[in-house]
């Protein structure tokens, strides 16, 4: 098992008193994060962004909810403003910054706070992710744009059909770069990198940053400067992890109850047949339910998420294809109905609950053959969790909800 990278730690007490200013973005940008929400840097933003600016290749590794958009976000639009990004918005610009991601979903949550900043300082960000449309797409090009967030697919189509020019990109950044390389994106990441700038500047940020990119690394990043934030991890005060040890005929019921409550729920499934079942039977049950999974377009995924963003249901049940960059305000119970097979899914799941210093639960339901298991994989994670033999009915279970 490869190790992971060693990188220069930050706490919060590092980072007491610093503003978005004394990290050197200007008052524009500092104006638009404290309309986000961002009234101080977290320790991740204050770790990575003084390198940024100064122009370095830069890895970031923090936990899921730990900041790390703004992180790399601010001083990206810093930096094309710096370089003359003011003057240079003719139409049909091509664009001079790329964020990669994994997934449509995670590129349309960065585009949602990205877009403000550089809109503060006048500049156009555009999405291109696979199923949708491109011809939209293809019009936002044709009128020009600064920074674009793609999924590698898509992006890869349009520059190979010449809608989209890489070779002005100077700066790169790869969100969650070692969720791309393990869906099979390593080969595209490369290419599409081969084809920006020469010498222009790269970024990785993920929460479980670790040697599966050696590759991209070892091409691309030649001398980073390595972060990561000290007790913020997964096993941090602000999530409790809980293991149930359950009979499969209980596991239906015990997911009745303890999502029956004023909260929202994210619950995980393995299969997009189950979490179409599972969403079925909650509904069936009086509990509003939706389901976000690949069968549904992309329509049916933004409207189920907005469901739940909203209130108009309480309970969202998805597979993995929520587990990264999905975003909603305090989702403070993360159940995974099925238990994930790797430890990096695990730790993404429950990066959706206990965001930006927020409390949450995360509850696993596992069978009691699978223990052993489960044990070796919340070792991988550093997690430390409670682990119950438990039944409907149980106080415990009680104590949740």
């Amino acid at each position: 098992m490869l190790d992971r990278l060693q990188a220069m730690a930050t706490t919060a007490e590092d980072v007491d008193g610093v503003t978005f200013g004394d990290l050197g973005l200007g008052r524009n940008i500092e104006t638009a994060l404290l309309e986000l929400g961002a009234i101080a840097p977290f320790p991740i933003q204050a770790a990575t962004i003084p390198d940024v600016l100064a122009g370095r290749d830069v890895l970031g590794r923090g936990r899921t909810g730990s900041g790390k958009t703004i992180a790399f976000g601010a001083p990206l639009v810093e930096l094309l403003m710096a370089n003359g990004g003011g003057k240079k918005r003719s139409q049909g610009r091509g664009p001079r910054a790329l964020i990669l991601a994994p997934t449509r979903e995670l590129a349309m949550q960065i585009n949602r706070t990205v877009m403000p900043i550089a809109k503060s300082v006048g500049l156009f960000t555009m999405t291109i992710v696979g199923g949708v449309p491109q011809g939209s797409q293809v019009m936002s090009l044709r009128r020009g744009v600064d920074i674009v967030i793609a999924t590698p697919g898509r992006l890869e189509d349009l520059a190979r059909q010449r809608h989209i020019d890489l070779s002005q990109i100077q700066i790169t950044v790869l969100d969650e770069a070692d969720h791309m390389c393990d869906l099979g994106f390593l080969e595209p990441v490369q290419r599409i990198l081969r084809d920006t700038a020469e010498g222009g500047q790269r970024l990785l940020f993920s929460a479980t940053l670790d040697k599966g990119v050696a590759s991209i690394i070892d091409e691309f990043l030649p001398e980073p400067a390595i972060h990561e934030v000290a007790g913020e991890d997964q096993s941090s005060s602000t999530i409790d992890h809980r293991v149930f040890i359950i009979d499969h005929r209980d596991k239906i019921p015990v997911i009745e109850h303890l999502v029956r409550r004023d909260g929202k729920t994210l619950v995980f499934t393995r299969t997009r047949a189950y979490a179409e079942q599972l969403a079925d039977e909650l509904e069936d049950a009086g509990i509003p339910a939706t389901s976000l999974h690949g069968d549904l377009n992309q329509s049916r995924r933004t409207r189920n998420l907005e469901r739940l963003t909203t209130g108009r249901v309480n309970v969202l049940v998805a597979t993995d294809v929520a587990a990264r960059g999905i975003h909603v305000d305090d989702i403070d119970l993360v159940i995974q109905a099925d238990a994930p097979d790797e430890y990096k899914t695990y730790l993404h799941r429950s990066g959706r609950t206990g965001r930006a210093g927020k409390t949450g639960i995360v509850v696993t339901l596992i069978p009691k053959q699978r223990q052993r298991r489960m044990t070796d994989l919340l070792n991988r994670a550093e997690i430390q969790a409670v682990m119950v033999p438990t039944r409907l009915g149980d106080k415990h279970l009680d104590n949740l909800v």
